[in-house]
């Protein structure tokens, strides 16, 4: 029994990128060994989104590289975008990043692609986090005004 959680830990060692190959570059995206991955299912303030004076873009992106910090991060590929991006289900240590950027309240489920975290957005609006504290325009609604 012992060895095969050895074997196991060692496999996901292996699997898993160094912290320092990876980053945050916005709250719903990552790059990893020079790879860019764009978090499934969710979608984050844009870098120049502001709320009220709050500045939703930017604390989305360090909420980001907050959770993963420090950790080892895997991502599942999930196809590609209609910019060609890669998109993922992304774990930092095992957590889901774009579940934790949804219940935290620094991004919305996007549930154009994905319905897999509106519970988690449910959660977040009712304890007002994050965008949901900050009356923040959706950032696909966002970005349609901004065009």
């Amino acid at each position: 029994m012992e060895s095969k959680v050895v074997a196991l830990a060692l496999c996901a060692a292996l699997i898993a990128t160094p912290a320092a190959a990876q980053r945050g570059i916005h709250g719903d995206k990552i790059e990893m060994d020079g790879k860019r991955w764009r978090l499934w299912g969710i979608d984050a303030p844009e870098m120049a989104q502001t709320c009220g004076g709050w500045t939703a873009g930017v604390a989305a992106t360090y909420a980001l590289a907050d959770l993963m910090r420090g950790k080892a991060i895997t991502c599942e590929d999930r196809g590609r975008d209609r910019f060609g991006r890669t998109i993922g289900v992304c774990r930092a240590d095992g957590e889901d990043l774009g579940g934790a950027m949804v219940s935290t309240g620094m991004a919305w489920a996007f549930t154009r692609y994905s319905t897999d975290y509106v519970s988690q957005e449910r959660s977040a609006i009712g304890a007002h986090l994050g965008v949901h504290a900050h009356d923040c325009m959706k950032a696909w609604d966002w970005r349609r005004q901004s065009r």
